[in-house]
């Protein structure tokens, strides 16, 4: 069947974009394509809240057959965080039947070159991006964020986080020309000449397996790092948020297809209900590339037993900030009290330890005993939350059970600055809406440790009063080192306590924010310009994105030929 989107049409229409990404990832400025907010989608068009909605709702309760080789069954049974039941069922695979029809279509793929490649994956983002209100839908009935996150980072967010892995692939690619003309002078003889190619070539097929919070933000950038390359993709969904990703495959296998290519080369792997399939899929000798967002046990499994793929993981860590003193310390409460509340604390970029000089700290308005400082983050975060309308928008719904019962756990864990309270949210009865809870610990006595220095994903974070600037200082050190970190936050007017913390992190390999007051928060990263994770510490093997990221995706093969004379003279 002939092509029904040319190359040429491809790169006409998408080439000026892969060139501002490839700008914004080597100056790192501020610049996305797409719009953050949801007027811009077109009011009363195909685009807009009312078509987006009513897409989401037509696909509820439905089969999403995706034309798949090897269906031998069908699969789902997802419920909404909100307590809305989606009824979609999806297609579950015989692997022995999808994993070869899936490497059948790599030749062609491979063939069409690196420019080809990343055009078509910006086809298929643009598509996703105009259908930015149904997917922000079905990520908000798959992961508990409110609408309006849900439409940011489920959306435009994510869409910028796959953009920049093709802009990435694509610059890691063509750092090799596709040809080479070599000649060695051999004095009074001829030189030597050979012709050489040299083509990326693809590892084979890439796994992604899929997480319940971010479903999109996470799961892109390794889908689109691995097909920019070269590589077939099979995305394992979480069986909690399958329909994003479902969506996302669809997308990619029609805009494929009409590329002239074949649609197989993304696929998904929907499970029954425990079937667990992520370690058969894991240890298949088809698959070369995993890219995994979870936990640190599973992600510890991929490491050691996956030896025959290339596996990028990002598991758990436990995100410290240091309070030593403040020049806005009405600022840094607000700023914090937002970084602990939005989506409940279930981003893992959330910090979880706040270490706080027990004598106090010095701020603009005079020194603050520890107590008085937690009590004051308590009401800020009260007071942030006190209508239950702005707590819905800002902290969704409990994404799972075992969440909750993290957050009703750690009451017990020491004495409760900030207890946890129900909202009722009118819209969604179901729904398991929670406000964060703040515990006190003491950092010198042993038995605190076993609980900041555990990851407690979720709305629970722990004020730790420490003996001094410097001992926070070292906590952090070991607190990184042993269990890892997304994040580190800083709040000091001291420059000595400043380059002690940045030598920490430039050590450890932890991404820093130093007195954040304004409106970016410690937990909130821009593509193209912020690395997500460093890859340098245990709480995640790769960074979102760098060149490491995608340049191990593929292989460069030289062809030599010898050359004719005259082509050497």
């Amino acid at each position: 069947m002939a092509a029904e989107l040319t190359a040429q049409e491809l790169i006409t229409r998408h080439r000026p974009t892969l060139d501002q990404a490839l700008e914004a990832i080597r100056t790192r400025a501020y610049w996305s394509p797409h719009p953050e907010h949801p007027k811009a989608y077109g009011e009363g068009g195909s685009l807009d809240a009312a078509a987006g909605r009513a897409a989401f709702d037509a696909v509820l309760g439905t089969r999403l057959d995706l034309g798949q080789p090897g269906t031998d069954d069908w699969v789902g049974g997802e419920v909404s965080p909100y307590g809305v039941e989606l009824g979609v069922t999806y297609p579950h695979a015989d692997l022995d039947v999808l994993l070869p029809a899936m490497r059948a279509g790599q030749r062609a793929w491979r063939d069409a070159g690196a420019e080809v490649r990343a055009m078509v994956c910006l086809e298929i983002l643009r598509r996703i991006s105009d259908r930015t209100h149904e997917f922000a839908h079905a990520v908000m009935h798959t992961s508990g964020q409110a609408f309006l996150m849900a439409f940011q980072a489920g959306g435009p967010h994510a869409q910028d986080r796959g953009l920049e892995a093709v802009a990435y692939a694509y610059q890691e690619q063509v750092r090799t020309p596709d040809t080479a003309q070599w000649t060695k002078p051999q004095g009074k003889r001829d030189p030597l000449a050979l012709a050489k190619q040299f083509t990326p070539v693809p590892r084979g097929i890439a796994l992604v397996i899929g997480c319940n919070t971010f479903p999109t933000w996470n799961g892109y950038p390794g889908l689109f790092a691995s097909l920019a390359t070269g590589n077939a993709v099979l995305v394992k969904p979480h069986p909690r948020a399958v329909l994003p990703l479902a969506l996302t495959v669809k997308t990619a296998r029609e805009v494929l297809a009409e590329a002239g290519f074949d649609a197989n080369l993304v696929a998904l792997a929907a499970e029954r209900p425990g079937e667990g399939i992520a370690k058969t899929l894991a240890t298949r000798p088809e698959i070369r590339i995993i890219d995994y967002t979870g936990s640190t046990s599973f992600g510890d499994w991929l490491e050691a037993n996956a030896r025959q793929a290339q596996v990028y993981t990002e598991k758990a860590g436990v995100n410290t900030v240091i309070v030593e003193s403040t020049d806005d310390y009405k600022g840094m409460l607000s700023n914090l009290a937002f970084s602990l509340s939005l989506y409940s604390g279930q981003m893992c970029t959330t910090p979880q330890n706040l270490l706080v000089p027990r004598d106090g700290i010095r701020t603009d308005e005079g020194p603050k005993t520890f107590d008085e400082v937690v009590a004051d983050l308590a009401k800020s975060v009260a007071g942030l939350l006190g209508d239950d309308a702005r707590a819905n928008a800002l902290l969704g719904a409990i994404v799972n059970p075992d969440v909750k019962a993290r957050l009703d756990a750690a009451a017990d864990l020491g004495e409760v600055a900030l207890a946890s309270r129900e909202v009722a949210n009118p819209d969604f009865p179901g729904a398991v809406v929670r406000t964060p809870v703040i515990v006190k610990l003491d950092g010198a006595k042993p038995d605190a440790e076993a609980a900041y220095m555990s990851e407690c994903f979720g709305p629970v974070s722990f004020a730790v009063a420490v003996d001094s600037a410097a001992d926070a200082v070292e906590l952090l050190r070991r607190t990184v080192r042993e269990k890892g970190a997304m994040t580190v936050g800083a709040y000091t007017t001291d420059a000595e306590v400043e380059q002690a913390v940045q030598e920490v992190c430039l050590e450890e390999a932890a991404q820093l924010s130093f007195n954040l007051t304004g409106g970016v928060y410690v937990n909130q990263t821009a593509a193209f310009s912020d690395f997500h994770g460093s890859g340098g510490n245990p709480a995640a093997n790769a960074a979102l994105c760098d060149a490491a990221f995608v340049a191990n995706r593929f292989r460069v093969v030289e062809v030599r030929r010898t050359a004719p004379q005259a082509a050497a003279e």
